[in-house]
Formats: C-alpha cells, structure tokens, sequence
C-alpha cells in the first residue's frame, strides 16, 4: 500500500490517467512539457509514456525544436486506439454515430420517430438495428468498442440487479430497464459497456470538454428541445448533473404539462407547448410534420425575411416565451450561481441568436444582483449533434479514468490473495 492507502495499481492508474488527459486536451506535447503540466517527475513521465506506447494509446506526432539541443519529439493520443458510438434519443429521431477517440464521426445513421411515439421496443430495436449499421459501414469489429452512450429523457437511476433504468414522465416511460433490454439480444460482446444518462447532461458534457464550457469551472448546459431540462457542472460535480428544470412551477394552476403537473417551465417554454399555444392563439401551425419543421415555419412567421408583416400572434407567443425561460434561467442564476450559462438543443440552436438577447434581458432582470453581474449567457457551440458527442463522451471519460484500460471480464473465479497482495506490494 502507498501511504495514503492507494496501491501502487492505483497510482500507475492515476498517472496514466493524468498523462492520457493532458495529451487529449492539450496535445501533442513533448516529454519535457508534460512534466509541468501533470505535476510528474520526468522519470514518471517518461514510464508512463512508454507504458501507453506500448499499448497503443499514445503515438508520436513529429517534433520541435529545443532550446540549443536536439529536437523534442512531440506525442499524442492515438485516435485509432479505441471508439465509442453515442446515441441521442430525441424528440423525433434517434441518431446512432461513431467516433474514433479523437472524436472524428467515422459513421452515422438515424431511425425517425413518430410525433409523441416512444414505445420502447421500437427506441430498443432502433439502437440496436443503428449500432449494427455504423459498426458494419466503418468495418469494425464490435470488440473494437470501449462502449455505448446514450442520452434519454429523464432520470436515470442506477440499479444493481437491471443496470440504468430510465424514469421518463414526460415520454411515458416508468421504471424502463432500459440497459437490460439493451443487452438482452445485443448485437455487442458483454465486455462493452452501455453508459446510459440524461440528454441534457451529456449535452453539457459536450459543451464543456469541447464547446463552449471549456475553461468554466461552475456552469449550466440548458437542453431547449420539446421540452427543457438543464446540467449543472461544478468542481464538485464534474462530469455533471442533470437537473429537471423544466418541471419548476413557474405558474400557479397555469398550463399543464405533459408531465402532468400544472404550472412548470416546460408547459410554457418547450417547443411543444411553444407550438400549442401558437395554434391555440389562431396561429397557421403546419400539419402533418415535425416540431423542427414547424418552428423553422413559426420563426418565418413571426420575423419574415422578405419584409412583409410579422404574424403577431407567432411574434407575441415567441417573446411570451422568451420570457418565461428567462425567468426560468433567473431560478437557476440564485440557486447555483453559475459562470456560464450555455443554451444549446435542436430549438434553442433555432432560435439562436434571435431569441437569446431577450432571454438574457428577462433573466438578468429577475435574477439577483449580484450573481446576475458574474454570469454569461451564450448559445452553445457544438450544433444539433452535441447530446450525440456528449454520449459518445461517456465511455470515453470512463476509459481515461481507467487510466486507458478496458475493464477486465469477470473471471470465473477470484485470484488466489497472494496474487493481488503481491501485484500491489510496493518495494521497500
């Protein structure tokens, strides 16, 4: 045991872990700078790059000139040496992509849904059905996978017996064991693993390795879709918790949500309800399509590009819901006060820029003082695909704080405890 009662498995661990992470980030770096940057000793970082080499995860990227002495060679982490498929469950598709460990998409495929349709043997089928055609486009072995994020509406709760299972009020999903239905009959051997979680925090967790949360140290990734929800990240909470924000009461015996309740945030400001209230209101919505379809049609409506008259009724509606987020966001600025406020889902990328002047107006205007004057509020940078990426982030931050390993089968039967005491006696 080392002395703060870490073996010594978990130190090389956590160093590889730490190299691993400063190469992904910052990378390529030399040798001689990843010292500084990780804190390790050069004969630390020296053993832990050799260690990676040798697995493959870490390759050399050319070289740099020092300071009157032979080049410095440069390393990286190897985008080859492993790839994770993300799967975004939205409002009207599932999107199945997979990415190599840079990240780069190597392949894509959707599977539309019927409009409020989320009947959970078709989502099941058409998870397993896209990872089947991803994996078959890129010519890659399913063992080849470090796993499988997925981002659902919801909460997901953890259970030892049946693996994430999924509380999905608003879709119409009760205690769905969402994992075990996924294994049963998967297409994937039983070492890779399924990393199942909320939309919206895999959204944040996109924006803040990737996007626009780099660098915060406490902020808040608001998913605008058919309804609304939020992930909150602070250093106590670093990958991320989703937060069901869109199911504050914001009005007493007001409008009910599809949750069921009367009053909450997401029957005022969703793209679903948005839409509802327009047409209640007289509006032309269009029918027979899609929500994104019927926004982009409500936007044209309400700002016209050719320089006819906005529909006033589109107009009001939007504004009404401008400031119904923003009032909503001024919740969120008092309880958590946040750095960054970053708005991102298929609606709010819609909206965009047009929309979030208005709500950062309303939202500074009911947030208190002095949280108010420390916030930023932007859109998020990573376009439609972010909660797709953030999943696909899962399994790859589990793999980092692994230190690069994939995890071990369980094996039929335990190892002798002399094994595990001398794999970890640290030389004296």
């Amino acid at each position: 045991m080392a002395g703060n009662g870490r073996t010594v498995r978990d130190l090389r661990r956590a160093n590889r872990t730490v190299v691993l992470q400063r190469l992904y980030f910052d990378g390529p770096l030399s040798r001689f700078e990843l010292g500084p940057s990780t804190g390790l000793s050069s004969g630390s970082v020296s053993n832990v790059v050799a260690d990676l080499i040798a697995d493959g995860l870490v390759e050399e990227a050319g070289s740099v000139d020092s300071d009157g002495g032979r080049p410095r060679t440069l390393l990286r982490v190897a985008p080859t040496s492993g790839h994770m498929i993300g799967v975004d469950v939205g409002e009207t598709r599932v999107r199945i992509e997979l990415f190599d460990l840079a990240l780069t998409e190597l392949a894509r495929t959707e599977r539309p849904l019927e409009q409020q349709r989320y009947e959970v043997e078709v989502i099941v089928d058409h998870i397993r059905s896209g990872i089947d055609e991803v994996l078959a486009a890129a010519d890659l072995a399913p063992e080849r996978l470090l796993g499988v994020g997925i981002g659902v509406p919801g909460i997901v709760e953890r259970t030892a017996d049946r693996g994430a299972v999924v509380h999905g009020q608003t879709i119409g999903w009760d205690a769905v064991p969402l994992e075990s239905l996924l294994r049963d009959g998967s297409p994937l051997p039983d070492g890779v693993p399924y990393f199942i979680d909320n939309g919206a925090r895999t959204l944040g967790q996109a924006e803040m390795w990737f996007g626009a949360g780099r660098g915060a140290g406490n902020a808040l990734v608001v998913l605008f879709g058919s309804g609304v929800g939020a992930s909150l990240v602070t250093p106590e909470v670093r990958h991320g918790r989703a937060v069901e924000w869109g199911h504050l009461t914001v009005r007493v015996r007001g409008r009910r949500c599809r949750c069921g309740a009367l009053g909450c945030l997401e029957a005022y400001a969703g793209a679903e309800s948005l839409l509802a209230r327009w047409r209640e209101e007289g509006g032309r919505v269009p029918e027979d399509t899609d929500e994104e379809t019927a926004l982009t049609a409500m936007l044209a409506a309400a700002y016209p590009a050719d320089g006819a008259d906005a529909d006033p009724v589109a107009l009001a509606v939007l504004e009404e819901t401008a400031e119904y987020l923003g009032a909503g966001l001024s919740d969120l600025i008092n309880l958590f006060q946040p750095e960054r406020i970053l708005m991102g889902g298929w609606a709010g990328l819609q909206l965009g820029s047009r929309f979030l002047p208005a709500v950062r107006r309303h939202a500074l205007s009911y947030a208190l003082r002095h949280p108010a004057e420390r916030v930023t509020i932007e859109l998020g940078r990573l376009g439609p695909d972010a909660v797709t990426v953030g999943a696909a982030i899962l399994p790859l931050a589990d793999f980092f704080d692994r230190g690069g390993r994939r995890p071990d089968p369980d094996p039929a039967l335990p190892a002798p405890a002399w094994r595990e005491a001398l794999r970890d006696r640290v030389p004296r």
